[in-house]
């Protein structure tokens, strides 16, 4: 099947001008109180020949305005199209003094959320069970939605899936280390930590980047943020890297329950997550099917073309081959 994609060659020019038009006249932003009163951002777009309805579900430090060109693709394969900033990011509330604290106590306050989300605004406004995206932390959230609310969605597409953390130290070594920050942080301070070596938001120039081989979204990525400074986050807490933790072993553990179809994206050059890891927990479920972009970093829908016209592609035929209910 034929689909729509954005190309590098023209995106600074239509980012300016199509993309951007696009979110100003026809995208809805609101908010929403979620769990502990923490205020959640959202955004969406209803397309009024919709084939279907996506939830995205981002990454950690992302807020919905990197999503711009993500959306507006969807939208014009006739997708109506869903997205929230996790709580402690985007344009979400903070739950610490520091606003670039990566913090979360638990998972399932992300679970909460995407479900008032999923509740108000998802379902009212979907003429079809809808599809999940999620991408790195969004994915290992989509994927604990799933083991709650089975019912919800009709299947997923997660792009470089948070199941395992890549790290510089053994896990049992990295455990200690949490456990130990966790007490001292606990005994001399209200505050959050950062974990060791982690700090606030520093932009890194491109050649540095280990997320995309693309230098014009990355440098969409970086304007966006310096446009909007509540965007900015800077590194993980000893309380998020508890919680992720928790959070994957608990996916990995229940990976067997998970009912509903699931395509997984692996970025074969990934340095963030652990693609070991992504196809065990594959593996384990009964309807995973796995795709791995050889070469492609990170963020499979903001890299370069070959790799994010691939990605897009294979995640839409996934979809459609599920049909709408």
């Amino acid at each position: 099947m034929e689909y729509f994609f954005s190309d590098e060659a023209n995106l600074e020019n239509d980012y300016a001008t199509q993309i951007e038009g696009f979110w100003h006249n026809q995208v809805q932003t609101g908010q929403f109180s979620g769990v502990d009163d923490v205020d959640i951002a959202f955004a969406y777009v209803l397309h009024p020949q919709a084939r279907g309805s996506i939830v995205i579900s981002s990454g950690r430090i992302e807020g919905y305005l990197k999503y711009k060109e993500t959306l507006f693709d969807l939208y014009q394969n006739h997708f109506s199209v869903f997205v929230l900033d996790h709580r402690g990011q985007g344009l979400s509330g903070r739950m610490s003094h520091n606003p670039h604290h990566g913090l979360v106590e638990d998972f399932d306050e992300y679970v909460s959320d995407l479900k008032t989300f999923y509740d108000g605004w998802v379902k009212p406004n979907s003429q079809h069970k809808p599809f999940l995206l999620g991408h790195s932390m969004g994915s290992a959230i989509g994927t604990l939605y799933l083991l709650a609310h089975p019912e919800d969605f009709q299947a997923a597409a997660f792009s470089a899936p948070m199941y395992g953390i890549k790290s510089p130290v053994p896990a049992f070594i990295a455990n200690g280390l949490i456990g130990i920050g966790l007490r001292l942080n606990k005994l001399l301070s209200e505050s959050p930590w950062y974990f060791i070596g982690q700090a606030d938001y520093m932009a890194l120039p491109f050649a540095l980047n280990q997320l995309t081989h693309s230098p014009v979204r990355y440098k969409i990525f970086r304007e966006e943020y310096d446009k909007e400074p509540k965007l900015k986050l800077g590194g993980v807490t000893f309380q998020w890297l508890s919680a992720a933790i928790k959070a994957m072993d608990k996916i990995e553990q229940q990976a067997h329950r998970l009912k509903v179809p699931v395509l997984v994206l692996q970025a074969g050059a990934d340095l963030v997550v652990d693609n070991a890891r992504q196809d065990a927990v594959c593996a384990l479920m009964p309807h995973c099917r796995m795709e791995t972009f050889a070469g492609a970093k990170h963020e499979l829908l903001m890299e370069e073309d070959k790799h994010r016209h691939a990605a897009l592609w294979t995640i839409l035929t996934f979809f459609d081959g599920i049909g709408s209910v």
